[in-house]
């Protein structure tokens, strides 16, 4: 009886929570990929090199900001999370951390990084950054995501903010240069999600989440992944069209579009089983190399 005793108590044990775990609740490689783009915009902001403060503070609390946002989107989206592969392995539908702990922690990060902004760097971006965490935790998450198979598409523009948060953190002001970088991740943002809805669309479906390929098939998915690659590579060029980047951003951004437009055609009109996961990835190689061009072409711009 003694060993009984001893297996019932041990399954009674809550799973082991480690810094790692709340790491993992504020998706580190979504906010990395965000903080890039930050910190181009931070340095397309200026003809100089942008100041320690601003680039401490600035990408410290956008950075929290977005974790916030984050770490609430893991809340609400629990029940679903714990449906899906992708996601059953997260700290909150494994009990590693309980949701009123994700919450005090999420909102902590979020209150911080907020002061962080609108006192050491500016209160433009304090705004924007207060605004973009309630669109993608509470307008997006509770509502958007539910509501629409255009969740996505709408809600894209809080995910498209952070290249405009890093201009604000260095100007104290709006900018339409600093609009183009935003129009490039929000065209960006369907193709992207919707090319892993589609590998996980019976997931989705399951989890009763009326994504695009579960609203309206995988084939009118693949279209508008096309037709939104193409859009994408439009919006690409415009810093060139319009003399905010040089030949090396119009080159490099030519070859990684076509390339986008290539995978992109492969799912369309092919069978081959990994098609819409490749595209996933490559989107992501996609925007990191475009906005490290961006950069690198405003050091060492070429014009033609």
């Amino acid at each position: 009886m003694s060993n009984t005793s001893i297996d019932i108590n041990e399954n009674h044990i809550a799973p082991a929570v480690s810094w790692r775990d709340y790491l993992e609740l504020c998706k580190p490689r979504v906010v990395l990929l965000m903080l890039v783009t930050a910190y181009v915009g931070m340095h397309l902001a200026t003809p100089g090199l942008v100041s320690w403060r601003v680039l401490v503070f600035g990408m410290l609390g956008i950075g929290f900001a977005a974790g916030s946002a984050a770490g609430i989107n893991h809340l609400v989206d629990r029940r679903i999370d714990a449906m899906m592969g992708r996601t059953e392995r997260r700290p909150i539908p494994t009990g590693k951390i309980e949701p009123r702990n994700a919450i005090i922690f999420s909102l902590s990060l979020g209150i911080t990084g907020i002061a962080i902004l609108y006192f050491l760097v500016n209160p433009l971006t304090a705004i924007l950054s207060f605004i973009t965490l309630l669109g993608y935790a509470v307008f997006y998450t509770m509502f958007l995501k539910h509501a629409t198979p255009q969740n996505i598409v709408i809600g894209g523009a809080a995910g498209a903010a952070p290249p405009l948060l890093g201009w604000t953190a260095v100007t104290g002001h709006l900018n339409a240069d600093a609009l183009l970088l935003v129009l490039i991740i929000f065209t960006w943002t369907p193709p992207h999600f919707w090319a892993l809805a589609i590998h996980r669309e019976k997931e989705y479906a399951k989890a009763n989440v009326p994504m695009l390929p579960v609203t309206h098939g995988i084939p009118y998915t693949k279209l508008n992944i096309l037709l939104y690659t193409f859009l994408l590579f439009a919006s690409s060029l415009l810093p060139y069209v319009v003399e905010m980047s040089g030949l090396i951003y119009a080159i490099g951004a030519t070859i990684l579009g076509i390339g986008f437009i290539y995978y992109s055609s492969v799912l369309m009109f092919t069978t081959k089983p990994n098609a819409a996961i490749k595209t996933f990835r490559y989107s992501i190689i996609y925007l990191f190399i475009l906005f490290i061009l961006l950069m690198v072409d405003h050091f060492f711009k070429i014009r033609f």
